[in-house]
């Protein structure tokens, strides 16, 4: 008679300790069963701490012209790897490793900054659309479609040739208006679920302001998306700054190290002379750009609902 008691207790106590556990805590327990998110954060944790601890581990300063006077240019000649230079010099001489390393914390500091202008004007457009309605939600949305209706890359092109003299803000500024719209339309959503749930009527009922409903109970539920998608913007950030800075758009400052002018100044100069040049800041910018995709991708299907066991 005990055994049976127990053999029933016991898939009552595992239902009773899973329904315990936050969708939070669930979702983190899928993401460190899953290869691709595994993955995802392995590349994203390497490319993050290279980029806060580059100036530390450089093995050579990226803004000395070490073999300037080997480099021909007139010749063809740019040297390529050696002792002491494991990826060679670029056209001024300077130690190509080292400015890749140096190189992705400029590309971070990019796509970070690019990211979270994003979404806080993103987060104001879709709050007061969300919160408000009517001929306010009317107005900011009908923006919102104007913005979503040019392609991204040319809004980007489009924003940064505004500015008479391009540099490294003007590429942020550029690249962050392109995921405005995109935080909005997903920030609005969900703030109009939020507006129609039991706790929100609950609310309004008990003569709540409409500021405290709104910053207390809609938003915080309502940022979940939005955090996801921060993530798979990351990606998208760095892979359009690297196209501005391609189509001359960019710093035009010769010595930051930053991916996307490493791979401008390697693919459109130095292409025949030496194609190492481009490879490696595009190679290194695929690889950071599927990181930020993987990771982002699986962090969404975890926090999904209809994923839960």
């Amino acid at each position: 008679m005990n055994t049976l008691l127990n053999k029933k207790k016991e898939p009552i106590d595992k239902l009773a300790a899973a329904s315990g556990n936050s969708l939070g805590r669930e979702a983190l327990r899928r993401m460190l069963r899953s290869p691709v998110a595994i993955t995802g954060g392995v590349i994203t944790g390497l490319f993050v701490l290279l980029a806060v601890f580059a100036p530390l581990i450089a093995p050579k300063d990226p803004f000395e012209r070490y073999l300037q006077g080997e480099v021909a240019l007139g010749q063809g000649i740019i040297p390529g790897s050696r002792p002491g230079y494991p990826l060679g010099v670029d056209d001024f001489g300077r130690d190509e490793l080292s400015r890749l390393l140096v190189g992705a914390q400029n590309t971070l500091l990019v796509g970070v900054l690019a990211t979270v202008i994003g979404v806080l004007l993103g987060v104001i457009i879709g709050g007061l659309a969300g919160a408000f309605g009517g001929w306010v939600d009317t107005v900011l949305m009908r923006l919102v479609d104007v913005m979503l209706s040019v392609p991204s890359l040319l809004l980007a092109i489009s924003v940064a040739a505004l500015f008479a003299k391009p540099s490294q803000w003007t590429v942020i500024l550029a690249v962050s208006l392109i995921g405005v719209p995109i935080f909005a339309r997903l920030l609005r959503g969900s703030m109009l679920v939020q507006r129609g749930s039991d706790h929100v009527l609950a609310a309004t009922s008990l003569g709540v302001k409409r500021g405290a409903i709104v910053f207390r109970h809609m938003l915080p539920n309502s940022l979940g998306p939005v955090i996801v998608q921060a993530t798979l913007t990351l990606a998208t950030a760095i892979l359009e700054a690297a196209a501005l800075s391609f189509l001359g758009l960019g710093d035009p400052d010769p010595n930051r190290a930053e991916w996307g002018i490493m791979l401008s100044k390697g693919a459109r100069q130095f292409l025949d002379v030496r194609p190492e040049l481009a490879y490696y800041p595009a190679i290194a910018i695929i690889i950071v750009a599927l990181g930020f995709t993987l990771l982002g991708e699986s962090l969404r299907e975890a926090l999904d609902p209809k994923n839960r066991r």
